[in-house]
């Protein structure tokens, strides 16, 4: 009857922790998503800095003037 009761608490820290993962299907850019591109180094003009992807590049964004 106590390992029932291990088993339970078991299953009880696997699910909450499957519950905050964030799962994104295939590969998520939220540089893409924020309409920018990956560059190495600094931003060039017209682009400025809009900040850094997943690889460690600086996200960039074309200036648009209004």
């Amino acid at each position: 009857m106590r390992i029932l009761y291990q088993l339970l608490v078991v299953l009880f820290v696997v699910f909450q922790a499957a519950a905050g993962q964030r799962h994104f299907p295939g590969r998520f850019n939220s540089c893409a998503a924020r309409n920018g591109i990956c560059m190495p180094g600094l931003c060039r003009r017209p682009f400025y800095w809009a900040g850094t992807c997943s690889n460690g590049l600086s996200c960039c964004k074309k200036y648009v003037e209004v």
